[in-house]
């Protein structure tokens, strides 16, 4: 039996992919919203954890996708298997530099995302052909997942002060991202920075 844990913030839509893939006779599914996702991920023992790559930006998947620990003994986390818009390769790339194994397209009908399931389960990587230049495009995202965080954030509208209480960094260190990505997008400050990054589908 394959183990999945869905994590999804909209519930009506957690609770549906959750009904269609749970019909399959070799697969068992638990939804958590994204709030409860680390508490799920070390409490429920999971063999592949289904993730919104597009709101990865504000989630805690650092944690999400290390180590976790049941029963005092250390175990594997589980599989990451994301789903990912064809316009987003920011998305994309925070999910590959967090070490995602499997990507389905968000227009993919449910019988693809269940395969990537099964792939992903079996310690293969799966990559939904729908995605192909999606990834071609990630891996020109200029920004680094931690600075695609930070930028995400700051997006949201949250000040250097939430962002850093946020990620747990010092108002320096982010402020020091927020140069490096200005940098880095040619733009002229923050503002110019979100805008070239959201016209470029980077977030």
């Amino acid at each position: 039996m394959i183990r999945v844990l869905l994590v999804h913030d909209v519930r009506i839509l957690r609770c549906a992919l959750a009904t269609l893939v749970g019909k399959e006779p070799d697969i068992e599914i638990d939804g958590a919203s994204w709030k409860d996702a680390v508490r799920s991920a070390r409490t429920r023992s999971a063999d592949v954890c289904v993730v919104d790559a597009d709101v990865m930006g504000r989630s805690p998947l650092d944690e999400l996708a290390s180590r976790t620990r049941s029963g005092g003994r250390e175990r594997e986390p589980a599989r990451l298997l994301v789903l990912v818009s064809q316009d987003c390769p920011g998305a994309l790339r925070r999910a590959l530099d967090a070490g995602a194994r499997g990507f389905v397209c968000k227009d993919a009908l449910p019988e693809q995302l269940v395969t990537g399931i099964r792939r992903v389960a079996a310690g293969e990587r799966f990559v939904d052909n729908a995605l192909a230049n999606t990834l071609l495009r990630a891996s020109e995202v200029p920004l680094s997942r931690r600075e695609l965080t930070v930028l995400s954030a700051a997006a949201e509208g949250a000040p250097v002060t939430e962002i850093a209480r946020r990620l747990g960094l010092s108002t320096g260190t982010v402020r020091n991202y927020m140069s490096a990505i200005t940098r880095k997008t040619g733009a002229r400050n923050r503002v110019d920075a979100i805008r070239i990054s959201q016209g470029a589908g980077w977030l």
